[in-house]
C-alpha cells in the first residue's frame, strides 16, 4: 500500500515581481560566458538559480520562472538577428524587434514545461532531485534543438567550450554536456539550502570540477595522420553588397584572383565566394577556374550555388583538384528556415523582407569527403556546425571518416555582433566532439584554424579583408560521441532524459 506523500519544501516569501526581475537577470547575463567563455561559471550560476526557485515554489511559477529566464537568455543572446530583418531585410523596427522576442519566447516554451514538471515531481534530497533537474534540462535543450528543424544555438554546453567541464565533449557531446552542468548546478544549490549539506555539495562540485580539468589533457581517441598548408580567404564583402549587381564583380575578382595566388595544399574561400551559378558566369570563366587548379599541389574549395531551374538549386561547396575528372560538390544538408527555404504559413513574413531568399534543396546527410593528398576534409556550410549529431553521420565508416572539417560561412548578415564569436565557439565544440581540426574560412569572421583540442592556433581579425595560412594537422579515430551519435543520432540522450524523468514520475505518484 502506498504511503502518504511526502512534504512539499514551503513557498519562499518572495513575490512574483521578484521572480521576474531575477529571472530575466539570471537569464540574460549568462549570455557573456557564450562569447567571454572564461566566464563559463556564469552559466552554471544561472541554473543553479533556477533550480533553487524550481525546488521552492509551485509548478506554475517554476514555469513562469522558467520561460522568463529562457527568453531573457535567447532574446540577449540572439539580438543580432533584428540586424538581418531590419538592417537588411528592411523590416520595420519595431516588427524586427517583435519578431525576435516571440522566436525568444516560443522556444523557452521547453525550459518553462521543464521548470514545472521539475517542480511537480521533484522528491528526496539534493542528489535526487538534481538528477531530475539535469533530465529535464537536457529534454528542453533537445526538443529546441531538434524540432522545428531545431534552433541550438546557445545551447547550455557551449558556455563551457573552455570550462572543466569540456572534458566531456568526446564522450556526450554539447547536449550531455549541458544536461551534467545542469545536474551539478542543481546540486550545488540544493544542498546549499541544507545546513549539513551545504559545505558537502560545494566541496563537491568543486571536486568534480577540478577532476575533469585534470583529466582532460590526458584524454585522447585519436591518432595524427598528415599535415596540410592552408589559406583561408576573409572577402569582408559587405552584405549589402554583397548581392549588389554593381559590387558582385569586384568581389568575385578578389576571391578568385586570391585563391589563384595560393601555393599551398589547399585553399578555402566562404560561403558563396562565386554568388553566380556557373552557367551565368562569363562565357570560359569556369573552365579557366577549373583548369586552375587542373595541375599542381594545390586544391580549391569554394563556396557557389549550384542547379538549374528544372532540377532545383543548392548551397553548395566545390572542390577542384589536380588530376580530377570532375569537381567534387558539397551541398548543404540542413538549410535556414526562412533564408534558404520558406516554412509552410510564412511566405507573408518573408514577402514583406528585401532579402534574396532561397528555397534549395537538401543535400545528403552522409556526404563523403574532399580529398587533399592523404587528408579528407568535410564541409560543412553556414549554421550546420551547430548540428554535430548530422556531422557525426559521416563517422559511421571509419575508413571513410574525416581527418578534418571545413566550415564555409557568411554570417555578416548580423552585422559586427557577437555572433562571430558565439559561431567561432559552437565550432570549437565540434573539434572537442570529434577531435577533429575545423578550417573556418568566413566572409566577415572568424576566420581560423582550430585544433583538434578546439583551440584556436591561427586566425584572422574579424571584419578585415585578408588571407590566413598556416598548418593544420588531420586525425584519425573515432571519439565516443562520434560513435554513438553517427548510429543513434540523439536518440541515447533524449532516451536517458525521458527514462529519468518517467522514474520520478512513477516514483512520486507512488508516494
Amino acid at each position: 500500500m502506498a504511503g502518504p506523500r511526502p512534504p512539499r519544501l514551503p513557498l519562499r516569501p518572495l513575490t512574483l515581481p521578484f521572480d521576474v526581475i531575477a529571472a530575466a537577470a539570471f537569464g540574460a547575463l549568462q549570455t557573456l560566458a557564450f562569447v567571454y567563455t572564461e566566464a563559463w561559471w556564469l552559466q552554471l550560476l544561472g541554473a543553479a538559480w533556477l533550480a533553487w526557485r524550481g525546488s521552492v515554489t509551485s509548478p506554475g511559477r517554476a514555469g513562469l520562472v522558467g520561460w522568463l529566464y529562457g527568453t531573457a537568455w535567447m532574446a540577449t543572446g540572439t539580438f543580432w538577428l533584428f540586424i538581418s530583418m531590419n538592417r537588411y531585410g528592411g523590416l520595420p523596427a519595431w516588427m524586427a524587434a517583435l519578431a525576435v522576442l516571440a522566436l525568444a519566447g516560443f522556444v523557452s516554451l521547453y525550459l518553462a514545461a521543464a521548470m514545472a514538471a521539475f517542480s511537480r515531481w521533484r522528491m528526496g534530497g539534493p542528489a535526487c532531485n538534481s538528477l531530475l533537474f539535469g533530465a529535464v534540462w537536457l529534454l528542453a535543450e533537445l526538443a529546441r534543438g531538434v524540432i522545428f528543424t531545431g534552433f541550438p544555438w546557445l545551447a547550455s554546453g557551449y558556455a563551457h567550450v573552455d570550462g572543466p567541464l569540456a572534458a566531456l565533449a568526446p564522450f556526450v557531446g554539447v547536449y550531455g554536456l549541458g544536461a551534467v552542468g545542469a545536474a551539478l548546478a542543481a546540486w550545488t544549490a540544493l544542498a546549499f539550502t541544507r545546513t549539513r549539506l551545504r559545505y558537502l555539495g560545494l566541496a563537491g562540485a568543486a571536486a568534480a570540477l577540478v577532476l575533469c580539468a585534470l583529466v582532460q589533457p590526458a584524454l585522447t581517441f585519436t591518432q595524427p595522420t598528415g599535415t596540410l598548408s592552408v589559406t583561408l580567404l576573409q572577402g569582408d564583402i559587405p552584405q549589402d553588397e554583397k548581392f549588389a549587381t554593381e559590387h558582385q564583380g569586384e568581389a568575385l575578382r578578389w576571391h578568385v584572383e586570391t585563391m589563384a595566388a595560393a601555393q599551398g595544399d589547399l585553399v578555402i574561400a566562404p560561403e558563396t565566394a562565386v554568388p553566380f551559378l556557373p552557367q551565368q558566369l562569363p562565357d570560359g570563366f569556369w573552365d579557366q577556374l577549373r583548369q586552375r587548379y587542373a595541375t599542381g599541389p594545390t586544391h580549391a574549395l569554394f563556396g557557389v550555388p549550384l542547379g538549374d531551374e528544372q532540377a532545383g538549386y543548392t548551397n553548395s561547396a566545390v572542390g577542384l583538384a589536380p588530376g580530377a575528372k570532375e569537381p567534387y560538390t558539397y551541398a548543404k544538408h540542413h538549410l535556414v528556415p526562412f533564408g534558404e527555404f520558406i516554412p509552410k504559413g510564412f511566405r507573408w513574413f518573408t514577402q514583406m523582407m528585401n532579402i534574396p531568399l532561397g528555397d534549395f534543396n537538401r543535400g545528403a546527410l552522409n556526404a563523403p569527403s574532399f580529398v587533399v593528398k592523404t587528408e579528407r576534409v568535410a564541409p560543412n556550410i553556414c549554421y550546420e556546425d551547430l548540428f554535430g549529431e548530422e556531422l557525426a553521420a559521416r563517422f559511421a565508416d571509419p575508413a571513410g571518416a574525416p581527418t578534418m572539417m571545413a566550415n564555409i560561412s557568411n554570417i555578416g548578415w548580423f552585422g559586427e555582433t557577437i555572433a562571430v564569436e558565439q559561431h567561432l565557439n559552437i565550432s570549437r565544440m565540434r573539434s572537442l566532439e570529434f577531435e577533429r581540426a575545423m578550417l573556418r574560412a568566413t566572409n566577415t569572421g572568424a576566420t581560423v584554424i582550430i585544433d583538434h583540442r578546439g583551440h584556436v592556433t591561427n586566425s584572422l581579425k574579424p571584419f578585415t579583408r585578408g588571407v590566413l595560412e598556416g598548418p593544420v594537422q588531420g586525425r584519425q579515430g573515432t571519439t565516443p560521441f562520434a560513435w554513438w551519435a553517427s548510429r543513434w543520432s540523439l536518440w541515447p540522450l533524449a532516451l536517458l532524459g525521458a527514462a529519468v524523468t518517467a522514474g520520478f514520475i512513477v516514483l512520486r505518484r507512488r508516494l
